[in-house]
């Protein structure tokens, strides 16, 4: 996990010649994206604590700041091939890189998986296709050559903005030069963009339409596709650890964590709460049933007005539901930090088995099937974008292997009607069926809560709207660039945002809520 700052220069020639000083462009235009880039990639330095390096490559300018998990001797970026021509900036882990080795051509010279993004970039978007991981990156070549690609789901951050010949991206919003921000644009997931093709989609995520005969197949399968995506989240040098809600989803995945785990070695597990926080106390119960090294971050009220600044800033959205989550994610990000570098997280479970409360509402099997699509689709918004900037503010690694490719096909396969609750009224029962016997039965069955619910910040914030916007006419009240605020609360975090991120316009960034 990583930042990246990258800085490419369209006007230059196509093919250079790389025995010139400064390559394409010259040395004025090499001074110039070094000293648009050095204080952008300073600004993601808590994405990659472990190292900051950058290299000008042809007409472009490559800065990455390095979280160590995979290859920690050999794997700083950016990384080169073996003529040195063609060099990678990645963030995020691809996977599959162990297989890739025996498919693309080489050699490789590291055991970093970046290196399958590089070697795959020479057979352009079907090259990146064969990724799978969370990932975003930047490829760029002494002969002008110049490639950027995201993952399918975004799980990944990327933004891009341009400038006259210039087209800069980076890992966050917060990177970018204030006189860039108006300009600046979220980068779509699933797609590449290249000098020669522009922007092109490389890879959607495939939609299932061959259903389980039996409910015995899909539990099968569930189990089989949860197990395998925990399994490759795996991929370490360095110990991984789990989130621990209490919930379903993050007590299955630390079940599989702590199965699949080394005899003898610690899985560590995290929760965090107010004193008298649901999640605290269901948290302990699977804690102690696994037999997990737990740790908890116990806050309190005026601890949470405190750093809801930094959250929001954190997160860079102002959509309240997502703050209220962000804060306990937040002070747990803190804490894991202290003992991990990587997580395992539940996100994705409740798009892909019909988990929140206002799915019971769609009555049609088609539209329940269409909005839970669209709600894979726009996690990259949302849960993911929290996900990943929560922890990457502690340089934490988070991964989820709900959203692993293999385990979204089983889900859509598996009948609408065997997603709706179940005889006990819970939802997501064809998944709890599924692990019948891997958690006590207490969780398993628990009743599904967001996690500011169950963490007891939504009940906080609540009662301290006042204090975020204290305001009595919020209604007329509007933030330059924002839409109109549709509570208090969230006025107050758009203030927030808008301090840290004043010129962003954020129908450009945050997806549809930001113009709802």
């Amino acid at each position: 996990m990583c930042g990246i700052a990258v800085l490419h220069d369209i006007s230059a020639s196509p093919v250079v010649d790389s025995t010139r000083s400064g390559g394409a462009g010259g040395e004025h235009a090499a001074d110039a994206l070094a000293a648009l880039g050095t204080p952008m990639l300073a600004r993601l330095e808590h994405r990659g604590p472990d190292g900051t390096h950058a290299r000008r490559v042809g007409p472009t300018w490559l800065g990455h700041t390095r979280l160590s998990i995979v290859d920690i001797v050999g794997g700083d970026q950016p990384l080169g091939d073996a003529t040195g021509t063609r060099w990678v900036v990645c963030n995020g882990e691809i996977y599959n890189h162990e297989a890739l080795r025996n498919e693309l051509e080489g050699p490789f010279l590291t055991r970093s998986d970046s290196e399958a993004a590089l070697h795959a970039s020479y057979e352009g978007p079907l090259g990146v296709a064969r990724l799978r991981g969370m990932f975003a990156f930047c490829v760029a070549g002494d002969d002008g050559f110049f490639l950027a690609a995201r993952d399918r789901l975004g799980v990944k951050p990327l933004y891009w903005a341009r400038q006259g010949d210039i087209v800069a991206f980076a890992s966050e919003l917060g990177a970018f030069e204030e006189d860039w921000r108006c300009d600046v644009e979220e980068f779509p997931p699933g797609h590449v963009w290249t000098r020669a093709d522009g922007l092109v989609r490389y890879g959607e995520i495939a939609e299932e339409t061959r259903e389980y005969t039996t409910r015995e197949q899909a539990h099968d399968a569930i189990r089989d596709g949860l197990v395998r995506g925990v399994r490759r989240r795996m991929m370490s040098d360095v110990p991984v650890g789990v989130f621990l809600s209490g919930g379903l989803d993050s007590s299955l995945v630390a079940a599989i964590l702590s199965r699949e785990s080394e005899p003898g070695e610690p899985v560590h597990s995290f929760a965090a709460g107010t004193a008298e926080s649901a999640d605290l106390a269901a948290a302990r119960v699977v804690a102690d049933h696994l037999g997990l090294t737990h740790h908890e971050r116990v806050y309190t009220a005026d601890e949470v007005v405190e750093v809801l600044p930094t959250v929001v800033a954190s997160i860079e959205s102002f959509e309240p539901s997502l703050v209220r989550s962000a804060v306990p994610n937040y002070l747990l990000a803190e804490l894991a930090a202290q003992h991990v570098k990587v997580v395992l997280t539940g996100e994705g479970a409740d798009e892909l088995f019909a988990g929140y409360d206002h799915l019971r509402d769609i009555e049609d099997a088609d539209d329940l099937r269409l909005e839970l699509i669209r709600s894979v689709e726009g996690l990259h918004n949302l849960n993911l974008q929290r996900c990943d900037r929560v922890t990457m503010a502690h340089g934490l690694e988070a991964r989820v292997p709900f959203l692993d490719l293999d385990l979204i096909a089983v889900a859509q396969r598996v009948p609408i009607g065997w997603k709706l609750p179940g005889e006990q009224g819970q939802e997501k029962a064809i998944l709890r069926n599924a692990f019948a016997g891997w958690i006590p039965d207490e969780i398993l069955w628990r009743r599904k809560e967001q996690f500011g619910d169950g963490s007891g910040t939504a009940a906080v914030m609540a009662d301290r709207a006042s204090d975020v916007a204290p305001d009595v006419d919020w209604e007329q009240v509007r933030v330059p660039g924002l839409p109109p605020a549709r509570s208090r609360e969230e006025l107050g975090y758009q203030r927030m945002f808008a301090q840290r991120l004043q010129g962003i316009r954020s129908s450009q960034v945050l997806g549809r809520f930001a113009t709802a």
